[in-house]
């Protein structure tokens, strides 16, 4: 599954820089030395804890790291990136199987849950040219040498979408670019439509599932992929395996089910997929794609390129092909059959716990996924073998004496490339216990070498900037929360740590978005070099070569994880900060008002240009004109509500600041902290979203149009994106109502804390 913490957690600016890893590197370098001077203070503060018990927690800590073992990283990661291990094969049990072994060993009481979800494994796929000359595309990734899986056959999933559905159409193609609403919008100035015709789109800019579901509300009657190689291959640098980029036939596979609408099983939204007798009918499916979708290499991708005339593509839309890029539609015809095996694959989700000694009904889960597309080693496996690690250290402690004062839920998600279904399941079947004793649910998938990348709730803002302020980055020997500052500071960003909000794209999405628990995904990464994601050379060989050599970031992930754990396990009372949720209610707040103000400005100014005939769009090179139709006015819209419930929660968390658990009596922190628990709860709409009811949290969703990136206020935003006026009104009154319930309770934690 694609990771979202770019998404939010950094601008563009900073993301071009990651993508020049040595200029990056470089700058950074000289900013730190600029910035980190000796320093002596007082010891550490850390949220939840008193003076005495945050000495006794860093210690802990110091102890944990101590015992780290590097060479596990290298142990277990060949060993579950030997073979293929997708969701529903043998090597996927035996690799659940072998994590829950070594949990049992440490002394967690673990169990294996198993699901039965819908997941489809391809039977026929073909794709060809039929004129105006004939080519098959290969749809087959060659071995490569120096790469010891790369050869693998026996149990491997082929270059395939998983939820597309079945389908044999024959068509014009039209090159689409990255296939988002705008391109369809820029080929309709050009006078180009893409109805009845097969859509050729590229890897990138968005989450690949949205750009079939685009195409088929277009028009289009097929679907195709391709990684072009000034995305991802060799204009990035050497390509596998001389380097780390993307080979001429490495092919990205991956999901196409239409996530934001929900997650999980297809057949069973919002209910645990536990009937392995059921009738895996994908038309009971609604997020199964309206259009045969499949991916394929930029080698396959050329041919077709190269067979399309039409209009010369705008300069953003060309790639690094040594071709000219044309749009189409045609001369080049595409005809395109796909069939796949519909069945249910049974998941197993690896659960290990380690009851608290002091407050056992208060859960702190930590999770990562153990299903992999193929060998799956960065994705997802060296995130899995961190959470191991730091699972193994702990139970190590708690063989000298100490527990923990609540319970930790060490989990390994099955099934989370396919459709997030081995979470999804296990915590709708768990929902209501969830509810009542999570504290916080901590997420890694797959970790690289480089920045620190954390997203989550904003109540977690402060917890996570004080650990990652206690983690040493093993590359410049500096705090990694200073490192991430500097490369904030480099692209032009803020200097100060703000938590970024979650779309989806991985585990955490059921627990944020659905159930109200708040989250968090972390890991490292923008520096190693990386070209093969979802190919069959997502490799031990090529991990080690080229991602994390010596495991220095995998394990800088299991400290942080680590660390986390211990912390959020062992606070006195929960490190939880309105403050912070009310800083970033307010930003977006004020984020929507403008989005309906520039709107409104820059439609009456197009209009004006429209009646005026001043504004026409040049429809191709022979200089027709398309004259567009003036757009309705954008109206007033009632921001009071959502302003007064964004002050009401300023005021609470304020007043909430300036109260001291640590002076507070047992029974009246124990109210506080059984009141603040719950809070991010009070998000929830009842209804959910419009269009999507399983996505439930008001101030943040992924967005219907981007997949992956995260929307804040999502029912406000997107209906003014859309221009649903009645529903943006709708959703202002609903949002506004969440956000008064989160003040209520907020309000009520503070008067509870009164002597």
């Amino acid at each position: 599954m694609k990771k979202v913490l770019r998404e939010g957690a950094h601008g563009d600016d900073y993301d071009r820089l990651c993508e020049n890893p040595e200029i990056m590197r470089k700058t950074v370098a000289l900013l730190l030395c600029s910035m980190l001077l000796p320093a002596q203070g007082p010891p550490k503060a850390i949220g939840g804890f008193s003076p005495e018990a945050a000495k006794r927690e860093l210690e802990l800590e110091a102890r944990f790291d101590q015992g780290l073992n590097r060479q596990n990283f290298q142990q277990w990661l060949k060993r579950m990136s030997g073979k293929p291990h997708h969701v529903g094969s043998p090597a996927s049990k035996e690799t659940a199987e072998f994590i829950a072994a070594q949990f049992k060993s440490w002394g967690y009481d673990t169990k294996i849950e198993t699901f039965y979800p819908l997941f489809p494994t391809p039977k026929t796929r073909l794709l060809e040219m039929t004129g105006p000359t004939r080519f098959t595309a290969k749809l087959a990734e060659t071995a490569v040498e120096g790469d010891e899986t790369s050869g693998i056959t026996e149990g491997n999933l082929p270059v395939y979408h998983a939820y597309s559905t079945d389908g044999d159409v024959t068509g014009d193609l039209v090159y689409v670019n990255y296939g988002l609403p705008d391109d369809y919008r820029r080929l309709a100035e050009m006078g180009i439509s893409v109805r009845g015709k097969i859509v050729l789109a590229r890897y990138g800019s968005s989450w690949r599932g949205i750009k079939p579901k685009v195409a088929a509300e277009n028009g289009a009657i097929g679907c195709i992929i391709y990684s072009d190689p000034v995305d991802d291959g060799y204009y990035q640098g050497d390509v596998y395996p001389k380097g780390p980029y993307r080979p001429a036939q490495g092919a990205q596979r991956g999901s196409v089910m239409d996530m934001p609408v929900y997650p999980g099983d297809p057949l069973t939204p919002g209910k645990p997929a536990t009937d392995p007798n059921r009738a895996p009918d994908p038309k009971m499916a609604p997020t199964v794609t309206k259009i045969p979708v499949m991916p394929i290499s930029y080698g396959d991708a050329e041919p077709l390129l190269r067979a399309l005339t039409g209009p010369v593509a705008p300069a953003d839309w060309r790639g690094a092909l040594p071709l000219t890029y044309h749009v189409g539609p045609g001369p080049a015809k595409v005809h395109l059959k796909l069939e796949f095996n519909w069945k249910l694959a049974p998941t197993y989700n690896v659960v290990a716990r380690m009851t608290g000694a002091e407050k056992p009904e208060q859960w702190v889960l930590r999770g990562n996924h153990h299903d992999g597309w193929n060998f799956g080693a960065a994705d997802p496996l060296s995130g899995m073998i961190s959470v191991m690690e730091e699972a193994r250290m702990i139970s190590e402690l708690a063989k000298t004496g100490w527990r923990p004062a609540r319970t930790l839920i060490f989990l390994a998600w099955d099934g989370e490339e396919p459709a997030l279904l081995g979470s999804t399941e296990w915590a709708e079947m768990h929902a209501d216990e969830l509810q009542q004793h999570a504290v916080a649910y901590i997420n890694s998938d797959g970790t690289g070498r480089g920045f620190l990348r954390v997203g989550g709730a904003s109540t977690l803002e402060l917890f996570s900037t004080q650990t990652a302020r206690d983690i040493t980055d093993p590359q410049t020997r500096v705090p990694v929360l200073d490192r991430y500052l500097a490369s904030r500071k480099v692209a032009g960003g803020e200097g100060e740590y703000r938590i970024a909000p979650l779309g989806s794209g991985s585990d955490y999405t059921v627990f944020q978005h659905h159930l109200g628990i708040p989250s968090l995904n972390i890991g490292f990464g923008g520096e190693g070099g990386g070209g093969v994601y979802h190919s069959n050379y997502d490799s031990y060989d090529h991990y080690t070569r080229f991602v994390d050599p010596d495991f220095q970031y995998v394990m800088a992930t299991a400290q942080l994880g680590g660390h986390m754990m211990l912390r959020m396990a062992n606070a006195e009372w929960l490190p939880f900060q309105a403050s912070t949720t009310a800083r970033a209610i307010r930003g977006w707040t004020n984020e929507v008002i403008k989005l309906a103000d520039d709107l409104r400005t820059q439609t009456a100014k197009q209009n004006e240009l429209i009646r005026s005939g001043a504004l026409k769009l040049a429809a191709d090179p022979r200089k027709t004109y398309i004259v567009p139709e003036p757009q309705d006015d954008v109206p007033f819209l009632n921001f009071a509500p959502l302003q007064n419930a964004t002050g009401r929660i300023e005021r609470a968390a304020a007043a909430l600041v300036k109260v001291d658990p640590a002076k507070l009596s047992a029974a009246k922190r124990k109210e506080l902290e059984d009141a603040l628990r719950v809070a991010e709860q009070k998000f929830l709409s009842a209804d959910g979203l419009p269009r999507r009811p399983w996505f439930r949290h008001v101030l943040h969703a992924p967005g219907y149009y981007t997949g992956y990136g995260v929307k804040t206020l999502p029912g406000i935003r997107e209906a003014i994106e859309q221009r649903y006026w009645q529903e943006a009104e709708a959703q202002i009154g609903l949002t506004s109502a969440a956000l008064g319930a989160y003040a209520d309770w907020l309000e009520g934690a503070v008067a509870k804390a009164q002597p």
